[in-house]
């Protein structure tokens, strides 16, 4: 992937090496769930909140600070998230120019390392990459790289540039009023129904993650040799059925949360092949079975 030297997206704050401010409840099983949980990347809200309230009781031990935007980040890791970002911001705003008739209001990405304070709560690296609709900010922590590589087998930069396009689709369909249906479940209390939508929002998070690659191909001509098939494999292993067997060597479809690998990689390849973020509502017009 070209990105070394590209322009840089002023909306990274950089909090590495900075106290988050209250520990992280965990320990034991709790320990083990959340490191499950981190497997699948850009948990929605409802499991973000029930995740992190674990540790809103804590004791606080330090003060926030902030860092200015784009402070600190003298990294290859700060820097490529930095332009992947820009890259997003840049493809966005034309296609909300282009579909929408609106501004696209970027989001701020905070990088982290270990644990962080976001708007939905204390959050754990173990995590992974998350997008919090109550601040509309992206976090990351660097390390998850390497465990998308070590433990998932998917490497390449253009791997890691799908999980943080991924995580600007949450960010876009908030900006779309997307997340609707999923938020009547959850007023419905209906555990199965809510699995069913947070699937659907994922498999459209694909889809969109794909239609910014397409974009960010014909304008800027970022792909090199491989890196399509670096950002399908890392759709295809991290698919709840993929994950729930190398975790616990069974499948439970009715605990998907995320889609299957097989139908990771589709929605991600259609985005890719078309282009067309009007097609996204797609995802919504299939049945449960067929998605």
């Amino acid at each position: 992937m070209r990105w070394k030297g590209r322009e840089q997206s002023q909306n990274v704050e950089d909090r590495r090496g900075i106290g988050p401010g209250t520990a992280v409840a965990g320990g034991g099983i709790g320990v083990l769930i959340v490191a499950l949980i981190a497997m699948f990347m850009g948990a929605d809200q409802n499991t973000l909140q029930r995740i992190l309230g674990q540790g809103q009781n804590r004791p606080a031990v330090a003060q926030d600070k902030r860092a200015g935007a784009g402070d600190g980040i003298q990294d290859e890791a700060g820097e490529f998230i930095s332009v992947t970002l820009r890259d997003t911001e840049k493809v966005w705003q034309k296609l909300f120019q282009q579909y929408v008739q609106g501004e696209y209001r970027a989001p701020k990405l905070i990088i982290f390392k270990d644990q962080v304070r976001s708007g939905c709560g204390m959050a754990s690296a173990a995590m992974g990459p998350f997008y919090c609709p109550a601040d509309q900010q992206v976090y990351i922590d660097p390390s998850f790289f390497d465990q998308l590589a070590r433990r998932h087998d998917a490497p390449g930069d253009f791997a890691q540039a799908y999980v943080i396009a991924h995580e600007v689709a949450h960010h876009v369909q908030e900006l779309l009023g997307q997340n609707d249906r999923l938020n009547e479940a959850r007023q419905r209390r209906n555990e199965t129904l809510v699995n069913q939508e947070s699937v659907r929002l994922e498999l459209q998070a694909d889809f969109l993650a794909g239609v910014w690659a397409h974009h960010a191909q014909k304008d800027f001509n970022i792909l090199e040799d491989g890196d399509i098939q670096e950002g399908i494999n890392a759709a295809n292993q991290i698919g709840d059925d993929t994950l729930q067997l190398q975790a616990q060597g069974y499948v439970e479809p009715k605990r998907f949360t995320h889609g299957t690998s097989q139908q990771r990689m589709h929605w991600f390849k259609q985005g890719l092949m078309s282009g067309d973020p009007r097609q996204m509502t797609a995802v919504f017009e299939l049945d449960y079975r067929e998605l």
